[in-house]
């Protein structure tokens, strides 16, 4: 496929000698870069300046996140909506310098279709290759290379195979520590009736249960029933426990609940999940904080050890993680662990998109 017009070889014919259009965009120009890690979308935006001056300026991370989404959330709509984007997209601002990226190659910003997110375990493996590939890291290592990455929950580390010219899969993360914030938790869920969830912290806060407590399969019922359910759990979930986050308020929110098979005690098997998060939005992968969640909340309940892998399947793809804990330790007054989660991450490609001043959708829209 031609990136640019050059003439009429193609058999398309016309403008012979000239580039493709827009030649003259009379807004913003955003470039990006596109990937994808078990079939979720991560746009990549290298460069926003906006968030570059703010770091420049000494703001921590977290800070950046609130000036971002008061101040330059139009960035977030006209690239996750449509008609650039799509009621699944994910993106990423990536950060260097200052204080938000302290101690590491890069920070990110996380971005979905309803605002910003405090973690994001697929986009922080493909933001490791990316971040070897794009020269962030001044003297990567073979066979694999340490990518220190800081976000809004902390910092992590992604490991990324490298050959000397360019990164390679699986990647692997450690991430921050992660808990058990609630086990067998009574909630009342308009519905369904009363259900038992567990509540897990993998750099984000998420509500585990059964499908089979809601009369449903993570394997066969439609997709749309899992995300009604999942969401008015969600729901239920926030009116009636309240968060606390060891560190910061900021993070004190539920980002949403993972359906899952009930397959919890340790097994060689896949076990199949599916998460819904945000304004219902569906993460195509088996979602990388989601299992790092999971995991703690596992180990806390004595139904793995540390280095027992697990392998985790997305109910939407099929496409598969691992993790395993590979270390005590503590957050606050929670017992945490560090957990190992492993994926593969693919580039699918670039774009160059154009936010015409006329246009009164520029911004984008939301149709879910």
């Amino acid at each position: 496929m031609a990136a640019r017009g050059g003439g009429d070889s193609d058999g398309v014919g016309g403008g012979a000698g000239r580039a493709l259009p827009p030649h003259s965009p009379s807004g913003a120009v955003l470039q990006t870069v596109e990937m994808h890690t078990g079939g979720e979308p991560l746009r990549i935006i290298p460069r926003l300046e906006a968030a570059e001056r703010a770091a420049a300026a000494g703001l921590s991370l977290l800070s950046l996140r609130r000036e971002v989404a008061a101040r330059h959330d139009h960035v977030r709509r006209a690239l996750m909506h449509e008609p650039r984007g799509h009621a699944g997209m994910y993106g990423a601002v990536v950060v260097r310098g200052g204080a938000a990226a302290e101690g590491a190659h890069l920070a990110a910003l996380f971005l979905h279709c309803a605002g910003y997110s405090a973690m994001c375990g697929h986009a922080v493996m493909a933001l490791g290759r990316f971040a070897l590939d794009y020269g962030l890291v001044p003297e990567p290592t073979r066979p694999e290379t340490a990518v220190r990455l800081r976000c809004p929950c902390g910092p992590v580390t992604a490991f990324v195979p490298w050959d000397g010219n360019r990164s390679g899969n699986p990647v692997r993360f450690h991430s921050v520590p992660a808990f058990a914030a609630a086990t067998d938790l009574a909630i009342d869920v308009p519905g369904h009736g009363k259900v038992v969830v567990d509540i897990g912290y993998g750099g984000t806060f998420y509500a585990f249960l059964s499908a089979e407590q809601l009369g449903l399969d993570v394997h066969s019922s439609k997709t749309r029933d899992l995300v009604s359910a999942a969401s008015a759990v969600t729901e239920a979930v926030k009116k009636q426990f309240k968060l606390h986050h060891p560190e910061s308020e900021d993070l004190a929110f539920l980002y949403g609940t993972i359906l899952t098979d009930g397959k919890d005690a340790f097994s060689e098997e896949p076990t199949t999940n599916i998460c819904v998060f945000a304004d219902e939005q569906v993460d195509r992968s088996p979602t990388g904080s989601g299992v790092t969640a999971r995991i703690a909340l596992q180990y806390h309940k004595g139904l793995i050890q540390l280095e027992q892998s697990r392998t985790f399947q997305s109910s939407t793809t099929g496409s598969l993680f691992t993790g395993k804990a590979v270390k005590e330790t503590k957050f606050g007054n929670y017992k945490a662990v560090i957990v190992e989660v492993s994926g593969e991450a693919f580039y699918t490609g670039t774009a160059t998109f154009t936010v015409e001043e006329e246009d009164p959708l520029k911004h984008g829209f939301f149709l879910k």
